[in-house]
């Protein structure tokens, strides 16, 4: 009886041990395959996974779609459209980690190879002649505007968007990495990055969301652009680096609209590197800042640099703020609506550009004291590197 005592009790022992053990190899998860097609009617989670998109995939009014942190959504332009599309009160959450983004790649790792994400909200908008409501762009045809300001749309977290901006079948107009139409405020976007893409990384139709973290490389239109009145309030390190071709590093514009309101960007910073070309050449489109169709906003804590003039293949002056169009000029510059403080300049020889004729701009006299300063401090937006932030082994993060 005391032997089988014993030997149950060293049994035991060993089995606790063994659980108990600190060097337990963490499980190894294997990530699923799949494909995410459309439309996508009911609530689903993609797990961790390698997944291929295909078509236009919309998620319609009522779903959620949830994306798990490390997933690899590639698309593949042999077979046609494709973007990813959330309907007005449809959601998208990806919940991308600093070490396990959701990625968006394209197989021939080619710029404009497709649609990108897009995503519609019910915030209110404010297009040209000043109706609340229009149509959409990119190839979906879809009104957007609305009337609740902080709309949910969903939540996207340490997500990249590669090689998208896809030309339109009228040759004209093209898709961005991420394009939002009347988005609400309650909507968030987080550690987010556009990587060359053939049109603009980021692009607002109106709304009130907000974007924090937000990467914007490489991409051959502009880095930041919006129109229709968008008016997000807590936008905070927005960073962009042209690199081959590129236009504006942020385009302001408002839909001719000369609104009371104006959005607010904290921590900016927009690099452009040296040989870097507008991506249309009969176009000059090469300043760090430019504001036009009443376009106006507050921002703080810029770093300007490598916004020099082209001098090949054709020769255009660039600098860093250009002021377009003298509506702009009369009614936001001297309205008080245009405010730039603790603006850092490096390689950035020439300061402001009219787009006209009609209206000169200086330094003593474009903009009063309390809406123009500069630093020799400021560093621009504040990003932490990590895989979220590199692609094929190369730092986004200049």
């Amino acid at each position: 009886m005391k032997t089988k005592l014993f030997a149950l009790a060293l049994a035991t022992g060993l089995f606790l041990n063994s659980c108990s053990s600190s060097d337990d190899p963490t499980p190894v998860v294997t990530p699923v395959t799949g494909e995410i097609t459309g439309p996508i009617t009911k609530d689903v989670t993609y797990a961790y996974g390698n997944y291929t998109l295909k078509g236009i995939v919309k998620i319609n009014a009522g779903v959620t779609v949830t994306i798990e942190a490390g997933s690899t959504i590639t698309i593949d332009k042999a077979t046609g459209d494709n973007a990813l599309v959330v309907l007005k009160d449809g959601k998208l959450i990806t919940k991308g980690t600093a070490d396990q983004p959701v990625v968006f790649t394209e197989k021939s790792k080619v710029p404009g190879s497709w649609g990108g994400i897009i995503m519609y909200g019910d915030a209110p908008v404010n297009v040209a002649g000043g109706k609340t409501s229009s149509t959409s762009e990119d190839g979906n045809n879809i009104s957007y505007g609305g009337t609740n300001a902080t709309h949910n749309s969903g939540s996207l977290a340490y997500t990249r968007v590669e090689y998208a901006g896809s030309k339109l079948a009228d040759g004209a107009k093209e898709n961005n990495g991420f394009t939002f139409y009347s988005v609400g405020s309650g909507t968030t976007l987080d550690h987010l990055v556009s990587y060359k893409g053939a049109d603009d990384g980021f692009e607002f139709f109106g709304g009130t969301v907000s974007m924090t973290n937000a990467i914007s490389y490489g991409n051959y239109d502009d880095s930041f652009d919006w129109q229709d009145g968008w008016q997000g309030q807590a936008n905070i390190n927005w960073y962009a680096y042209q690199v081959d071709k590129g236009n504006y590093g942020m385009e302001i514009e408002a839909s001719s609209n000369n609104n009371a309101y104006f959005p607010k960007v904290t921590n900016i910073t927009l690099k452009r590197a040296a040989g870097t070309v507008t991506e249309e050449q009969k176009e000059i489109q090469l300043d760090a800042i430019q504001f036009k169709k009443e376009g106006n906003g507050d921002y703080s804590n810029i770093l300007i640099d490598g916004y020099v003039s082209q001098t090949t293949p054709t020769a255009f002056n660039g600098g860093v703020l250009q002021i377009l169009d003298k509506d702009t000029y009369d009614h936001q510059v001297a309205g008080g609506k245009i405010k730039l403080n603790n603006v850092r300049i490096t390689n950035s020889p020439i300061i402001f550009i009219s787009g006209q004729a009609t209206f000169t701009l200086s330094a003593d006299s474009f903009l009063p004291a309390t809406n123009w300063s500069t630093s020799t401090t400021t560093t621009g937006a504040s990003l932490t590197a990590g895989a979220w932030a590199t692609v094929d082994g190369v730092n986004l993060i200049k």
